[in-house]
């Protein structure tokens, strides 16, 4: 729904600006596509001619949520690998199923999982690697329609490996080097900018044995031409500080910064097994590493050592991963799993405060992606990108703390409103953009189908009769 002027009034804002302000009953007030005031209710209301106002009273109102690690291609797999060990999660499961995809499944599994994300509260996110095979323009066009805002990184690969594992991959998960690269450049010079802005394209490398160090050069090269971003896996696993070390004698982020890899454009996913010498590495030049806390215990990857990263100057922000290894992509959820996984591993109840990680999945989402003149904040002149949040509720209820109440008893349901660029995207909690009903139809239908299509048999450990 397109509208001119938006008067939001009666909540509570988390503003996250400089002073992060929490007004109570207030308002803010949307011209176009960006806010033009922010304060309290009795001050903002003043404001003549506006075309819609919406009753905040007993929700709060935020900046919209960042999500810097997604794969939309595996919202259609969810659940295909629950409980088993990476390599076979990704030669066994992972691979062939998304191996046998085309781009129709592509298309309808982005938005499934566009419609999990405004649904609970993501506004903006990143994808890390989108193959060929599942139809970049169809997403695209998808991503267009939805009216989210996010970053779509172009798969570019050399090697079929994983790490020191040489030639795994699932044949149809095999690309050419070269006809990445130049498809990168022209999603880049197709979709880069479109949308009034939301829409983005980066280069998305695998992950060390994936593609050979002159690759990853050129990847460093191209994006600096183009002035770009580069998102990867990186240290997700032990398995790739052994590789670097025997490969590269280095350790990963030392190579990558050899290669030309490090810096303000570039967002590194997971960072688990990162060490002391490389997050200064790290934060020197400006890179980001998008925590994914689910993704790590689920498959057993281990835990980032977030807050120490934070303390020596790392940006990191917060990510759900992927179908498969998270099965959700309700960011909201990721914050309280995020806080409580670091104050068990550090035995420290101070640890990843409610604050901190709010911040880590807004503002730090923002800088991550070089957005942070334009959204993470509620703040005149930022983007309006805003949801908000129905507290109203028996596990919300009482509302003593805003920002606690909402990293630790909230979940991506009680998200009531969401709007994008300043347009309404999601009112008591219909998405405007996007037909839930056909997605969730074709969805159903098309993940049985590539089932059977691909030959593989996702066992049951109980009787299913």
């Amino acid at each position: 729904m397109h509208l001119t002027s938006v008067l939001i009034s009666g909540g509570t804002i988390i503003t996250l600006d400089e002073h992060r302000r929490v007004i109570k009953d207030g308002a803010v007030l949307v011209q176009d596509d960006r806010i033009a005031h922010v304060g309290k209710a009795t001050e903002v209301t003043k404001t003549p001619n506006v075309e819609l106002e919406i009753d905040a009273e007993g929700m709060l109102i935020l900046p919209g949520l960042i999500d810097t690690h997604v794969h939309l291609a595996q919202a259609l797999i969810r659940g295909c690998a629950d409980d088993t060990s990476l390599v076979d999660w990704l030669q066994r499961f992972v691979w062939p199923l998304q191996g046998n995809f085309d781009g129709e499944d592509g298309r309808v599994s982005a938005e499934l999982c566009m419609l999990e994300m405004i649904k609970s509260g993501t506004t903006t996110f990143l994808e890390s690697l989108l193959h060929s095979r599942y139809g970049f323009d169809g997403i695209a066009e998808s991503l267009e329609k939805s009216g989210m805002r996010g970053v779509l990184s172009k798969t570019v690969m050399g090697l079929p490996s994983y790490g020191s594992e040489e030639s795994i991959m699932h044949p149809g998960m095999i690309e050419d080097p070269e006809t990445c690269l130049r498809e990168v450049e022209d999603h880049f010079k197709r979709w880069n900018g479109a949308a009034n802005g939301r829409i983005r394209v980066w280069y998305g490398p695998r992950s060390l044995g994936g593609c050979t160090p002159e690759l990853y050069k050129r990847i460093a090269h191209g994006a600096a031409r183009l002035g770009t971003g580069v998102t990867m896996h990186l240290s997700e696993v032990q398995e790739d500080v052994r590789y670097a070390q025997k490969q590269f004698s280095k350790m990963p982020a030392e190579f990558m910064d050899q290669v030309g890899l490090v810096g303000r454009n570039v967002v590194f996913a997971h960072g688990v097994w990162l060490t002391e010498s490389e997050w200064q590495i790290l934060a020197k030049k400006g890179a980001s590493v998008a925590h994914c806390p689910s993704s790590n215990m689920k498959l057993a990857s281990g835990i980032a050592s977030v807050p120490e990263m934070l303390r020596t100057g790392v940006n990191i922000s917060l990510g759900c991963d992927g179908g498969p290894s998270n099965n959700c992509y309700d960011l909201i959820r990721e914050m309280k799993t995020a806080s409580l996984l670091q104050k068990a591993r550090l035995l420290d109840p101070l640890v990843m405060d409610a604050p901190t990680v709010l911040e880590i999945a807004t503002i730090n989402g923002a800088t991550a992606l070089g957005l942070q003149k334009e959204i993470g904040t509620v703040e005149i002149g930022k983007k309006a990108d805003l949801i908000l949040v129905r507290v109203r509720k028996p596990h919300l209820i009482p509302d003593i703390n805003a920002v606690s109440n909402l990293v630790y008893s909230a979940h991506g349901e009680d998200v009531d409103t969401v709007i994008i660029d300043g347009k309404m995207v999601m009112e008591d909690r219909v998405v405007k953009t996007l037909d839930e009903s056909r997605i969730l139809r074709e969805a159903d239908e098309r993940s049985t189908k590539l089932l059977e299509r691909s030959g593989v048999e996702i066992g049951h450990k109980w009787p299913v009769v």
